[in-house]
Formats: structure tokens, sequence, C-alpha cells
């Protein structure tokens, strides 16, 4: 299987700190790699993390508030400078066109790559030319029009090659099986079913900056990989609410309530410095993997089911 991880850019909420900064995810997914809200100093992080703008395919924003956005214009002015030999999809709010508009046009620079963009006004699929998953987006709830992002892979099959050998398929053949269903080979007809197992495409999600909705549920269903903010704790459950986030122990009850399978939790106050009772509060509440996100860790997709 192709390269599924995703490389963490910064986990820093509204104030950046010594260790933390400000937003930054890039999902790499095969040949496609999927950048969510690029902070301040996204370019400079991926330089630490040895990814090139060059493996950005599309660009997603939850929202435009700045420490989710305010990355945009470097990193747009660094496709066109480093020439990226693709377009690049772009997906945000509609309602902040003003605002993207402005990101993606802040200074002078030589235009050489396209970038297209994908305003959204509502949720629902989304657009997503030549992906290997099916886009969608899901209303938050949030100050401003937010949305969070849900990529999901087809369900295909597995083939069992002792399976081929045994009915006497080869060759082309092979091909032709998965494109047809059914082949006449030796006079019997051999059908996909026969010589292929179910294989379950994989999922992930990205709920930023919200409190609880029913779209953060929708979004978390049954994900094989859930990034979800956890701005506070609950003994600051009330500034969650209040200003439109999330506590660890909510996002970690998200998770075990929707299914998810392993759980990345990002997007800290810059009021903890420690981040271990993050993770002790959300171990009380979901008992699958759950990973704290650090700058410039990398975090695997889990295997298939």
């Amino acid at each position: 299987m192709s390269q599924r991880e995703l490389v963490v850019l910064g986990t820093a909420s509204q104030v950046p700190t010594k260790v933390r900064n400000h937003n930054g995810y890039l999902l790499r997914w095969g040949s496609e790699g999927v950048l969510f809200d690029p902070g301040e100093g996204t370019q400079r992080q991926m330089s630490y993390a040895g990814v090139s703008v060059t493996d950005i395919t599309r660009i997603a924003i939850t929202h435009f508030h700045g420490d989710h956005s305010l990355g945009l214009p470097g990193i747009v002015q660094r496709i066109n400078l480093d020439k990226v030999p693709h377009p690049v999809h772009a997906y945000y709010p509609a309602s902040g066109e003003a605002y993207f508009e402005r990101l993606c046009n802040a200074t002078a620079f030589r235009r050489n790559v396209e970038l297209t963009p994908h305003p959204i006004a509502a949720a629902g699929p989304l657009d997503a030319p030549d992906a290997p998953f099916a886009l969608e987006a899901i209303q938050l709830s949030h100050p401003v029009d937010t949305f969070g992002y849900r990529l999901t892979e087809p369900s295909g099959r597995r083939i069992l090659p002792k399976r081929l050998r045994e009915l006497g398929v080869h060759g082309p053949d092979i091909g032709r099986l998965q494109q047809r269903g059914s082949l006449e080979i030796n006079g019997r007809t051999v059908t996909l079913a026969e010589v292929s197992t179910p294989r379950p495409g994989q999922s992930f999600a990205f709920v930023m900056d919200t409190r609880l909705c029913d779209g953060v549920y929708e979004l978390a269903s049954g994900v094989d990989l859930l990034v979800i903010e956890a701005t506070f704790l609950d003994a600051d459950v009330r500034l969650a609410e209040e200003y439109g986030h999330l506590t660890a122990a909510q996002a970690a009850r998200v998770a075990a309530e929707a299914g998810a399978r392993k759980l990345v939790l990002t997007h800290f106050s810059q009021r903890y410095q420690s981040l271990d009772p993050h993770l002790a509060e959300a171990e009380k509440h979901f008992s699958g993997e759950i990973v704290v996100a650090r700058d410039l860790s990398r975090i695997p997709l889990p295997p298939r089911r």
C-alpha cells in the first residue's frame, strides 16, 4: 500500500509557544498531499519536517481565523516559486472569499501554477478531481463559518494470488477479470468474488475549532484516523463552550461514541505547558490508540480493518 500518514507541522491554537508552532497538517495519501489549515510558519515547518511544496495537491482551510490561514500567502507564493508541476486545489468557506483573495494576493509574485478555488457554501460532497478518495465538508459550530473535512476511500477487493493460480487466471486475464467481474477461463466462468476478498476503504476526518455539535459526530463516524482539536481541559469547559472549542475529554468521548479507530489530539491552548493531562483525560473515555500530536511528528493511518 502507498504511504499514508499525517505530518504534523504545528499544534498551537491562537498563540504559538516555543515548542508549538501555529497549525499546519499535511496528509500524505499516496501521490496526494492535502495541506490543512496552514498557519504562520508553515513553510519553515515543512522544511524541518522534510516535506516539499511539490507534495501539496490540495489545500483545505476550515475557517478564516489567523492561526488557521495566515500561512497561506507564503505557501501559495512558494508553490509558484518552485513551479509545482501540477494544479493545486483549494477548499475554504465561501463566506470567507474576501479573506481567501487577500491572502492569496498579499504581495507581488510571479504566478506559474494553477490554483483552483473550491469555495464551500454548504455541507456535502466536494469536487475533488483525480483524487483516490471522496472529499466531504461538514458544518461545525464556531464564531465564524467553519467546516470540517472527511476523506473516504472507496471499498474494493483484495486479489488472492493462490486462488488465481488454482483457477488458471494469469497475465492480462487478471486485469480483465477485475474490470468485468467475471471471465470465461478454460470453459468455466470465474467470478471476481471467487478470487478476492472485500477490502474496506480507509477514512480520515479533520475536526478543528468547534464546540460539540452534530457535525463533529458525523465527521468522526467510523473513521480510521480522527484528527480533532482539544484546545482545553475539562476544568476549562466553560471557556471551551464560550469560544467554540472542545476539551480533551469531549474529543475522546466523540471518538468513542462515533467508533473512530485512532484519535489524534491537537490545537492546544498556550495556557498548558505540559500535555500529559490531555492524554490522561482522553484515556478515561477512549480505549483505542491516542496520539497527543507534537510538532514535526508523523502519524501513520492504522492498518486496514
